[in-house]
Order: C-alpha cells, then structure tokens, then sequence
C-alpha cells in the first residue's frame, strides 16, 4: 500500500514548525494510543503511522530529503527497510516516550509512571549510526538495484542477548529505583511540595545492575563483527543523495534500539555520457562528409546503441533528442531525454590532393555561406557575449 503524506499524516502544513510537528504528533499518538484503544488494529496502525512520521519530520536531514525527494529519498519504497517504516511499538515508546513528560493523559505506558510496557521511565540505550558510500553507474542509477556490502559493527552479543550479564541472567533489579531507571525526589519549597524525576545514579537509568558481566563481551552486551547487509536502491538517485536504513547501525549497549546505517549515494562517470539531472548528454562529433552530405550514426545510450538520421547540411551545434532514454525520476514524475550535441571535425593536416580539391570546392557558390546564414551565425554570437 502506498505510503501517505507524512505532513497529511500528522494534519499539518510542510512549513510546520519543529514544535508545531511535535504538538501535532502528541495529539495523534494520545487519540490512537493502543491503552486507549485496546484490540483496535485501525488505532493501531495509525499510531504507529503517525510515529513514523514523526520520526521523519522530527529530523531536521530526513526532513529535508523528504521534502526533496519524497518517501523515495528514504528508501521508504525500495523494500530495503529504509527509514520510515518497521517500527515496533518497542521502537516507538524508546523513541519518543519523553516528549508527553511525566504523564500521558491518565494512560500508563508511554511517557512515565509505572507501566509495565516501557518499564517507567527507564533508559534505553541507542546505538551509534553508520555511514557508508555506495558506488553506481548510470545504468544502475536507471533501473535501481541490489547490493550487498560487508559492514564491520557492534552487533548484539549472542551469549548474553546483549544484556551484558553471563548468560543473559547474571544481573538484578536495582533496589534504588524498583527497575524504573528513575528516581522521584519531593521536596519542600516555600510554594509547597515540589517533585523532580532524575536518572537513577546506581543503574545509570538501566533498572538493573550485572552482578556478574558476560565473559565474551567483557559485560558491553556488544561485539564487533561483520555483517552481510543487502541494499535496494531505488532509481533515479543521485550524487549526494543520502539514504538511511533503520536499525542497521550498531547495536547498543545492554541492548536498546539500534542506530541507523546512512547510505551516501556515489556516481561512477560513464565514458560517453554526462548527466545533467534526469536527462544524459553526448557529444557527437561528425565527420566533415557526413555533415554535409547526411548519413546515419549509432550514438550510445544505457541500453546500447541508437541511429540518428544525419540530414545532409547539418550544422554544428545541431541538437538531437532522443525521448525517454534518459534516468527516471526518484519520485515517478517521469523520464528524462538523451540529448545529442552535434560538432563538425575539421581536418588540421590535409594532403596536396586534399588541399586541391577543396580549393575548388571554395569557388563553388553553394560553399558560400548566404547573407542570411551569416546573419544567424553573427546572431548566434552576439547572444554568446552578451
């Protein structure tokens, strides 16, 4: 199914402010919240829907690609689990618990208290990103494709399941905050009882303390390793473009939510043609006989070669267009054209036969070029300097 508008999604205008997308989505998610909506796979999908976009929108460099390229610049449509997409309400409450405060509305489980869903305030660590660059010729940029690259990370550890402790057992709640990761402090001010809500000192806000660490992973829940991952590249990226990749990142200390891997987008240059955005430019350069007579010539495109007709008398600078053989654009809106300049190679070294010959040629009075053709060409020159 095809993805909605991330700003349509949340209800507001794509010049929204970072705070004016943040109270959007905080409405969403409390009207769709599943302890408000219990059984309901609708409420369900929308809250996570509205989770995702946020999650885009909330970043000021996923938001630009978005606005930019679209679900496209995330990867969103490849199939690749790009950014924006996946999100487990694990994922969701890690994410973005922390924007609702200390409450939610009456309803336990997102943003504080005690709720079993998210373990009450407690920490969740986050791995780092990755980035990597990914290479592509023009005709892998014109169809899209599938790679597979070999990326050294952190990968959670699988003796301890990436707790850390020996065997994925060896630790205990900590006693100081109950599991919770936080501890609550009142105090009393000269306005009343006022409460506070800190990280736990004794657990770093884990909710448990490893009594006894993992010897593999020397108590980290990490490892280093390499990883096999396989990329789908849409088509019709470009240089620069960057994509992202949700939770392929390294993994997180004592498990949590992994980083994301960001995939930087290379162009190799092809040895005929240049692009310039989605349409591809060559040079064609005719030699003197067939300019002036005409003639066919194959010219390179991505699938081969194609043959233009050479009308006889073709001036240089001629352009030919080749409809459609050019790259896609990255959100649908079409194919480019494979343009053809064309340029007339004028021999430097000519024999005595040669010579000769067009000595002859240049008393002919139709060599001659007619008051109207020089005024095309001064024309031509003039807008050249202006």
């Amino acid at each position: 199914m095809e993805k909605r508008d991330y700003y349509e999604v949340l209800g507001v205008a794509k010049n929204a402010t970072p705070e004016e997308i943040k109270k959007a989505y905080r409405k969403k998610a409390i009207q769709y919240h599943p302890d408000k909506n219990p059984g309901n796979k609708e409420a369900e999908e929308k809250f996570k829907e509205a989770a995702e976009a946020y999650e885009v929108l909330s970043d000021p460099d996923k938001r630009a690609r978005y606005d930019q390229f679209g679900h496209q610049g995330l990867g969103g449509a490849a199939g690749g689990g790009f950014s924006g997409g996946g999100m487990s309400m694990e994922d969701i409450f890690s994410h973005f618990g922390d924007i609702f405060g200390g409450s939610f509305s009456g309803f336990e489980g997102f943003g504080g208290g005690s709720s079993s869903r998210s373990g009450g305030r407690r920490h969740v660590n986050k791995g780092s990103d990755l980035r990597v660059k990914v290479k592509l010729t023009l005709k892998e940029i014109a169809t899209g494709v599938e790679k597979k690259i070999k990326v050294p990370k952190y990968v959670s550890c699988t003796y301890c399941k990436g707790t850390g402790a020996e065997n994925g057992t060896a630790y205990t709640t900590c006693s100081k905050c109950n599991g919770s990761g936080v501890v609550t402090r009142v105090q009393q001010t000269f306005l009343g009882a006022m409460q506070s809500t800190t990280t736990c000192p004794d657990c770093g806000g884990e909710g448990r303390i490893i009594t006894k660490k993992c010897p593999h992973c020397a108590g980290e829940g990490i490892v280093r390793e390499e990883e096999v991952i396989t990329l789908n590249i849409p088509a019709g990226v470009s240089e620069g473009m960057q994509l992202s990749m949700a939770g392929k990142g390294n993994a997180a200390r004592h498990g949590g939510v992994n980083g994301d891997l960001l995939i930087l987008i290379e162009e190799e240059p092809h040895p005929d043609l240049v692009r310039d955005e989605n349409d591809l430019i060559y040079n064609l350069l005719l030699d003197l006989p067939t300019a002036v007579l005409g003639g066919s010539v194959d010219v390179p495109t991505l699938d081969g070669k194609a043959r233009i007709k050479v009308e006889p008398g073709t001036q240089p600078g001629k352009i030919f267009r080749l409809r459609g053989k050019g790259l896609p654009s990255v959100n649908r809106y079409g194919v480019g054209d494979l343009i053809v300049n064309v340029s007339v190679y004028i021999p430097e070294n000519l024999n005595a036969a040669e010579k000769k010959h067009f000595e002859e040629l240049k008393t002919s009075p139709n060599i001659q070029p007619t008051l109207t053709t020089k005024q095309r060409i001064f024309s031509k020159l003039r807008h050249m300097f202006e």
